[in-house]
């Protein structure tokens, strides 16, 4: 995770004194001894500008019955979240770290997620309640367990269930443009190998899955939840479109609305929140102009493994090079499903 804030280190390599593992030495008897015997295991792991520890997942391959479990756990294949712990600081970083133990779950094809808690760790549970974990069962130390399982839904109207999952059968199909002052920093598994000294930075815009998309074109209005969105770059300033523009991430649209439907420019601020690229004075400014009056809220699905240029998008996807503007425009299934095969999309994130 090169030029990434969050870094997969070894345990070993980790400072046990550190003050985030207070809570948890205090809260897990055994704690310190099993973090010793990890010395050679890794972590992901995200350090504040003093150098502290600001963030903790520790995941574990396994394949095991469990009976410390009512009711129990039989033989399979899970992935057990080991530790998730976050100091709290506004940047979302839960939802990132989620992305990345829901992503392991389904590109190395395990059956189930799995994670304990404690029931007061609420904000915990509700992040974990709202991405599809549902309540199990619990371990002798009143433990929670709660487990995600590594399927797809007949259907299933919230989307955020199957995250990162999304659904081909049920959604129109649409191409969105954005510019690359703003892409990476929405997207930033989907930098372009010319961005490799981009630094991905810990902002909550980029930590969220959820991401807020102002726009003045018209079209967008037409947009449904549960439809996907093929997220355009826009060529940089003095470089030729037709190789340097390129499509580079699959959404799933969560809702289109209109900013004159918020009552007051508080409510306007606050939904936007996390999501937006855009500062809180620039919020204010677009409240007052009404210059981008439609809202996308929409989910980080996945990144295309091999971006598709401009040229390849029409010489091999297939798409019209007489499209009147490439900013928003819907596309035919067989279009996008090319698009998904061409770019390398992992098919265990696509249910159809």
């Amino acid at each position: 995770m090169k030029n990434d804030y969050i870094q997969k280190k070894k345990f070993g390599e980790l400072d046990l004194s550190d003050p985030f593992f207070s809570s948890l030495i205090a809260d897990y008897q055994g704690f310190e001894g099993w973090f010793l015997s990890k010395k050679n295991q890794e972590a992901y792991v995200m350090y504040n500008d003093k150098g502290l520890l600001q963030g903790f997942l520790s995941l574990k391959d396994e394949t095991e019955e469990d009976s410390t479990i009512v009711p129990g756990f039989d033989l399979k294949r899970r992935l057990k979240v080991s530790t998730f712990k976050i100091d709290a600081h506004g940047t979302v970083l839960g939802h990132r770290f989620l992305g990345i133990l829901l992503k392991k779950m389904i590109e190395e094809n395990f059956e189930e997620a799995y994670v304990t808690v404690f029931p007061k760790q609420r904000k915990l549970i509700e992040l974990f309640e709202k991405f599809g974990f549902r309540l199990w069962g619990k371990k002798a130390d009143d433990e929670l367990v709660y487990i995600r399982k590594n399927e797809n839904p007949i259907y299933e109207e919230d989307i955020y269930k199957y995250y990162p999952k999304f659904d081909v059968v049920n959604s129109k199909k649409y191409l969105l443009s954005i510019w690359p002052s703003f892409h990476t920093k929405l997207f930033p598994d989907s930098r372009l190998v010319t961005e490799k000294n981009h630094i991905v930075e810990d902002l909550s815009f980029t930590n969220t899955v959820e991401k807020i998309y102002l726009t003045g074109i018209t079209d967008v209005a037409k947009l449904k939840p549960n439809d996907l969105l093929v997220i355009y770059r826009t060529a940089e300033g003095g470089k030729v479109a037709e190789w340097n523009a390129c499509a580079t991430t699959i959404c799933t649209v969560v809702e289109q609305i209109n900013i004159n439907t918020f009552e007051n420019e508080d409510k306007f601020l606050k939904y936007c929140g996390k999501g937006s690229i855009f500062t809180e004075s620039e919020l204010r400014s677009f409240w007052r102009t009404k210059k981008y009056p439609f809202i996308i809220k929409m989910l980080y699905n996945v990144s295309l493994s091999k971006r598709i240029v401009r040229h390849d998008l029409f010489e091999k996807v297939g798409l019209s090079r007489e499209i009147p503007y490439f900013g928003f425009f819907e596309m035919d299934n067989d279009y996008f499903k090319k698009i998904i095969e061409i770019g390398g999309v992992n098919e265990s994130f696509i249910i159809n």
